[in-house]
Parts: C-alpha cells; sequence; structure tokens
C-alpha cells in the first residue's frame, strides 16, 4: 500500500510517497490558476500506484485573502442584516477612530431578513419559538435571494445553535434555487451571532470555487481515495470537506506542526516552536507536547468558528520582496515575487529582490547545484538587482542584502513573541524546529534574537508539511452551547449535551471507515460567572478544580469559591490510524554526512529539499533520522 501526502503553497507543491518503510520525495514549482495541475503532474513524476492520498490545500484560504469567492447572499433574522458590518464594536487600532474595517464578504444589498425569532425561556429550559416562521416569508425570501442571482447562500438565524428548527425549513427552500447553501447549526454549533455568522458566510463564500477544484482533483485521481487535511489536524474526505470548506482554511500550515511533531517527538523533543517559511509567508505555532488549539480564529481581518490548531501567519517568506519605501525606508513583504516570476535568482523573469536573492547575495545559499524542483540560481542577474536596491537606499550591496535578512528575521522574531511571551511562555525552553524551503537559512539568527539555544532542522524540512499530512487521522470535532451554571457542590446537568455532541462525532468519523477504534476526547469551554470569555479542560469528575489550576496558570489568579459557568460542550472523535515511518540518516541528508558529524559556523549546508546556514557562534551536529541540530556555542 502506498500513501502519498501533496501540499500546495504559493511557491513549490509538495510531495511525500510513503510505500512499506520506502520514503521518497519530490517537489515542482506550483501552478497557481490551476492548483490540480501541479498535483497530478507530480504524482505523475512519483510514478507510484497510491492507495490514498492526503492533500493539503490553500484554495480556500487563497479564495478569502484575494477575495475571488462566490458572489454569496446571506439571509438572517429580521433585525440582524447588518450583524457581519457592525461586528462587536472593536477596533485593530485603538486610538485611530477612523480605521478601515474589512469590507463585509457580502454587501448590503444581498443581505436579506425573514420575519421569524427563536428566544431562550427564561427559565434557561431551552429556546422557544417567540415569532413563527409561516411559509409566506420562507417563499418572500426565496424569490428576493432568487432576483439577487447569487452563486451560493448563506444561512445563519438567531439561536439556530440551539434549535435549528427554522433554518432547516428555510434551507430545504432555498435549495431550490439551484446553488449551494451554507447553514450555520451544520457549521457552528456554539452561540455569538456575529462569529457564526462571518464563519457561515466564509463557508458559503469559498464552497463553490472549492467543491470544484475538489471534484476535479478527484476525478483526475480515480480511483485512489482522496483526502483533505482540516484546520483541527484531521483528515475527511472530499464530499465532507466539500460541504464544510471553512474548516481548511489553515489546511496546509498545520500539517507542518504535526509533522514536526511526529519527528521531535522521536527524538524525545515535545515543547516545540515551529517556524514553516515558505515561499510567500511564514507560519509559527507553539506545540507544548501536544500542539495548541484554538476555536476562534482570524482570516482577511474577519473572525471564523471552528476548530484548528492555532497557527499564527505573516507575509514574509523567501518570495517576499524587497523595496525603500516612501520615507527611506526598507521594507520586506508582504508582497511576494510567488511562483512566477519568482525572485530574481530563478531565471524567469523577476525583477524584484527578494529574500532568497538576499540569501543567494550573501552566499548563504549555493548556486552550485539547483533547488528542490530543478530551479536553478543566477548569482550574477541577483548582483545587479541588489546594486539597483543598494543605490535606491544609498547603502552598499553588502549592507543591502543584509538588511533584507535583518528586516525578515526580525518580521519573523515578532511573530515567534506573540505566540510566547504575549501568552505567557518564555521562548528559551522551546526547540526552534525549522522546516519549509527557506527556514534553514534563517533559524539561527531568528533564535539568537530570541534567546533560544536549540534549533532543529528535521529530515525533509522543504516538504514536512507534505510528511505531516500522511501522520493525520480521520478526526472530527462536535461541540454546542449549554450555558450552564454550576454552583459550589451543585451536580451539573450537561451530560446528555456531551454524549450526543460525542455521538455525532464519533458517525462523522466512522463515515471515513477507520481502521479500529476511534478514540472520543470529550472538553468543557468555562468561565467563571461574569466572564465574557472561556477556558477550554479536558471534561473530568472534577472539572472544577481542573478549570481553576488552568486559569490561574493563564492569568495568574483562581477564584475557587466563585460560582462556574459551562459554556460549551465539544467532543473530538479520532480514527485509527498508523502514521509514516520516521525518516532515517540516508533519506534526506548532504552527501558524505553522516549522524554524529559536526559543522561550525559560519557554514551552508545544502539539503535536499531546503538549505541550512549556520551562523558563526553556532554548531550544527547531524542526527539518526536526517535532519540537524544546531545549538549555540557562543553568543555572537
Amino acid at each position: 500500500m502506498t500513501h502519498v501526502g501533496v501540499d500546495t503553497g504559493g511557491t513549490f507543491t509538495d510531495f511525500v510517497a510513503i510505500d512499506g518503510d520506502a520514503l521518497r520525495v519530490e517537489k515542482r514549482p506550483s501552478t497557481p490558476p490551476a492548483p490540480e495541475r501541479a498535483v497530478v503532474d507530480g504524482l505523475g513524476d512519483l510514478a507510484v500506484d497510491a492507495t490514498t492520498i492526503t492533500h493539503g490545500t490553500t484554495v480556500a484560504t487563497n479564495a478569502v485573502l484575494e477575495r475571488s469567492g462566490a458572489r454569496t447572499a446571506l439571509v438572517t433574522t429580521r433585525g440582524f442584516r447588518d450583524t457581519l458590518e457592525i461586528g462587536r464594536g472593536d477596533r485593530a487600532a485603538l486610538y485611530d477612530l477612523a480605521a478601515p474595517r474589512p469590507e463585509p464578504f457580502v454587501p448590503a444589498s444581498r443581505r436579506f431578513e425573514v420575519d421569524e425569532r427563536l428566544l431562550p425561556r427564561l427559565d434557561r429550559s431551552g429556546i422557544a419559538v417567540h415569532r413563527p416562521l409561516d411559509r409566506a416569508a420562507i417563499d418572500d425570501v426565496v424569490e428576493r435571494v432568487r432576483r439577487a442571482r447569487a452563486d451560493a447562500i448563506a444561512v445563519c438565524l438567531l439561536h439556530a445553535y440551539a434549535d435549528p428548527r427554522h433554518e432547516r425549513r428555510l434551507a430545504r427552500a432555498l435549495r431550490t434555487i439551484g446553488v449551494p447553501v451554507s447553514v450555520s447549526h451544520e457549521l457552528v454549533g456554539e452561540f455569538r451571532e456575529y462569529e457564526r455568522t462571518s464563519t457561515t458566510v466564509l463557508n458559503a463564500f469559498v464552497q463553490p470555487k472549492m467543491a470544484s477544484y475538489l471534484g476535479r482533483l478527484e476525478r483526475a485521481l480515480a480511483p485512489t481515495a482522496l483526502r483533505v487535511m482540516q484546520s483541527g489536524g484531521g483528515a475527511a474526505p472530499v464530499a465532507a470537506v466539500s460541504r464544510a470548506p471553512v474548516r481548511t482554511l489553515l489546511s496546509g500550515p498545520v500539517g507542518g506542526v504535526l509533522g514536526a511533531l511526529a519527528l521531535e517527538r522521536a527524538a524525545e523533543r515535545s515543547d516545540l516552536i515551529t517556524l514553516d517559511m515558505g515561499g510567500t509567508s511564514t507560519d509559527v505555532s507553539l506545540v507544548r507536547g501536544t500542539p495548541t488549539f484554538t476555536r476562534s480564529g482570524e482570516i482577511a481581518g474577519v473572525p471564523v468558528q471552528t476548530p484548528m490548531i492555532d497557527v499564527h501567519t505573516i507575509g514574509a517568506g523567501g518570495g517576499s520582496i524587497a523595496r525603500r519605501d516612501r520615507g527611506g525606508a526598507l521594507r520586506v513583504g508582504p508582497e511576494s515575487a510567488g511562483a512566477q516570476p519568482g525572485p530574481i535568482a530563478y531565471g524567469r523573469g523577476g525583477e524584484d529582490v527578494t529574500v532568497t536573492d538576499a540569501n543567494v547575495y550573501l552566499r548563504r545559499l549555493d548556486v552550485a547545484a539547483p533547488l528542490a524542483g530543478g530551479v536553478a540560481l543566477d548569482r550574477a542577474a541577483v548582483s545587479r538587482g541588489m546594486r539597483d536596491l543598494a543605490a535606491s537606499l544609498g547603502v552598499t550591496p553588502q549592507r543591502a542584502a543584509r538588511g533584507v535578512v535583518d528586516v525578515v528575521n526580525n518580521r519573523m522574531a515578532r511573530a515567534v513573541r506573540a505566540i510566547t511571551l504575549a501568552r505567557g511562555h518564555d521562548p528559551r525552553a522551546f526547540t526552534l524546529v525549522a522546516f519549509g524551503g527557506a527556514a534553514g537559512l534563517h533559524a539561527a539568527d531568528l533564535a539568537d534574537l530570541l534567546g533560544i539555544r536549540r534549533v532543529s532542522v528535521p529530515a525533509h524540512a522543504g516538504a514536512l508539511s507534505a510528511y505531516g499530512l500522511l501522520t493525520a487521522p480521520p478526526s472530527h470535532e462536535v461541540a454546542t452551547t449549554v450555558l450552564e451554571r454550576v454552583a459550589l457542590g451543585a451536580r451539573p446537568s450537561f451530560s446528555a449535551a456531551l454524549g450526543s455532541v460525542a455521538a455525532e462525532a464519533t458517525a462523522a468519523v466512522r463515515a471515513d471507515r477507520p481502521r479500529g477504534r476511534i478514540a472520543v476526547a470529550r472538553f468543557l469551554d468555562c468561565r467563571y460567572v461574569g466572564q465574557s470569555f472561556e477556558l477550554t479542560i479536558p471534561y473530568a469528575r472534577d472539572f472544577r478544580r481542573a478549570f481553576d489550576a488552568a486559569h490561574e496558570h493563564a492569568f495568574g489568579f483562581a477564584t475557587p469559591d466563585r460560582p462556574l459557568e459551562v459554556v460549551n460542550v465539544r467532543a473530538r472523535a479520532t480514527g485509527a490510524w498508523s502514521g509514516p515511518p520516521l525518516p532515517t540518516a540516508t533519506d534526506d541528508r548532504p552527501r558524505d554526512e553522516r549522524p554524529g558529524r559536526r559543522r561550525s559556523g559560519p557554514a551552508a549546508v545544502r539539503f535536499p529539499t531546503c538549505a541550512v546556514w549556520i551562523p558563526d557562534g553556532w554548531r550544527g551536529t547531524f542526527d539518526a533520522f536526517g535532519g540537524i541540530v544546531l545549538e549555540r556555542t557562543r553568543r555572537r
């Protein structure tokens, strides 16, 4: 049986094939206008008879970032049409009264209200119908939506997370229009209307493009089974992902986190900061034994409420463009040269100096051998471009190149501080795991900025996200809001709700036909009464004590005598899955390098899928798994 992981990035598409204990890696340039072309062609180059393919894709992400999704309509409860625009009234720039807000993904002209209303009962015993949804109201809104000529429809009615009866009736009628309909209660089982509405709208916005892409890819790969990585770290079949593509917005980056954790655990390291630097962006994430999960993320300035591994992304990659801004300062990114034309060094017509070009100019990246994917490097062309950039800045080319590297390193350092120091974690206690095609060139410099003493560049670092996809089991998470106050010593009554979400999550995983048993983990989102934010803790009999401990760890204090409120109950079901074998030292290593051999900086090391720069004051040791571990020997 051969399993293949395929990760499509902005610059390269990576392939890892596992056949028994054999592991093969390939890279080829991405084809952004038709991403499936690079996938199909790359699989042809691998020449393997794949049993299953697990895919990490950026189609949904790019559709949101580029606002290139479907013409979407929104149907909501009367009086809530402007929820998308009002949001929560907060501002990204606190003291800027004129700070721009992201444009809603659905304009006012395509936001429709329907006359219905559900309300919680005063005794908190459930939801009651305050204003029924009648046939006339349904027919009226269906006709108005039909006239709007929408390509996708989002439905988000008030309190549908607790009682979906009105949403179900309305969705059935709207589906007669003949376009995809996204329904909030099928996507978000939790309260908070703005986040539910935004998530449902994003799902509708990307659904036609994602379903079309996956349909083309599935047909091209038939009869091979295709699974798609979700943001929460589990893989799902195409049919499930096509219904809920909003769950794939971090599809590619989470594969890298899982791959890094799998390899570092083998080396008995599990407290990690992952650094995934590709051609267009850098993703960082914190791992303390297990990945850090969140249920409330953000993309393109709008919230998305879906389970995801917590990954912080910035527009800084090997292809990030360097330029002089209007004030005379050097800026790097977020604009990228992408795969076409790419950096100047690629010789494909690129004219803007990029981070990759700076590394070539500084001889951190050897031009003697082509990059993975057969891309040859042209240092002479880079020198001409660097002279032009240096002239615009009034410095030498050497200083301009060093400045490009310093700027991008400091941008990445801010990203790492955002997931560590800003959340009470000392980065010096972690190993920095660098992967992606460009991370190894910057990791040691970045570690110096953060005080980190150890950097690990694992085997196949340039394709680690594709390797990590193969570690992803079938997985599904379901949550529902209960809003139950639990007095001291009182017995909670949310057991039925907890059992219900566990059963629903299990059924979703069982549909993927996993081998072996399905494990279910249960969680509670809790807060002290009066708070407006929750902490997620594993469910246990003594969950009260567990919450107090978690609150003290997160915020430095706890109030055990204060009543508790269980806001949501959730369950994550995971099917049995045999992950890929660990790489060996012969799988991915420079020529003539063996486990235990050391290289002292300054030195440039080329691996088949990435490059590593060892600065002065650092030493690299090749490990038994085909990677290299860098350790600081002295502060520079």
